[in-house]
């Protein structure tokens, strides 16, 4: 299993754990109004380390079975940013869905595309999965330029595909095959 990797000479990717709840509470506290836009609704208890402890331990459940992995960029003691590895799929379509986010603090510095790179490798070298897909809303570019630079390529629109920021948006969708 994936335990870490130095993305820069300040920030490490790596496999989330429970002691880890705390340090994500922070990071959505401090990055709320940065991610509001992009993310669901949350109510107010997804913003403690109760929460984001609770959520890591079915996680960790899912981790156990196989059926999704959680990565997290920090800087330090600092989460910088999530990578989620989710839905996994075996049998014929060994499949799975990511998405992620940075810190406000981080966006622009190239680390969402060296950390997705390490994700697909991840992906596709451990876990041995042939497909990864995912969605962004039409007005992300940041996103779209990460997932183009990583090889996804767009396959479809999804009308009101995800209930973001209240609102059910559209999404642009996107794969890569990882085993050519």
């Amino acid at each position: 299993m994936f335990e870490s990797c130095q993305l820069t000479e300040d920030v490490d990717l790596r496999s989330l754990r429970l002691s880890d709840a705390s340090a994500l509470a922070a990071a959505y506290v401090r990055n709320r109004d940065h991610l509001a836009p992009w993310n669901p609704v949350h109510p107010e208890v997804y913003y403690t380390e109760a929460w984001q402890a609770a959520d890591m331990s079915r996680r960790l459940v899912a981790i156990e079975a196989g059926d999704g992995f959680s990565f997290g960029l920090f800087s330090g003691e600092t989460l910088v940013g999530r990578f989620n590895l989710a839905g996994i799929s075996r049998g014929p379509f060994q499949s799975g869905v990511l998405s992620y986010w940075v810190d406000t603090r981080y966006t622009g510095c190239g680390l969402a595309s060296a950390a997705v790179q390490v994700v697909l490798e991840e992906a596709r070298d451990e876990l041995g999965l042939h497909r990864i897909e995912a969605a962004t809303l039409l007005h992300n570019a940041g996103s779209q330029r990460v997932l183009q630079k990583a090889g996804f390529q767009q396959i479809g629109m999804a009308p009101r595909y995800l209930q973001i920021a209240g609102t059910w948006q559209d999404h642009i969708l996107y794969q890569i095959v990882l085993h050519e």
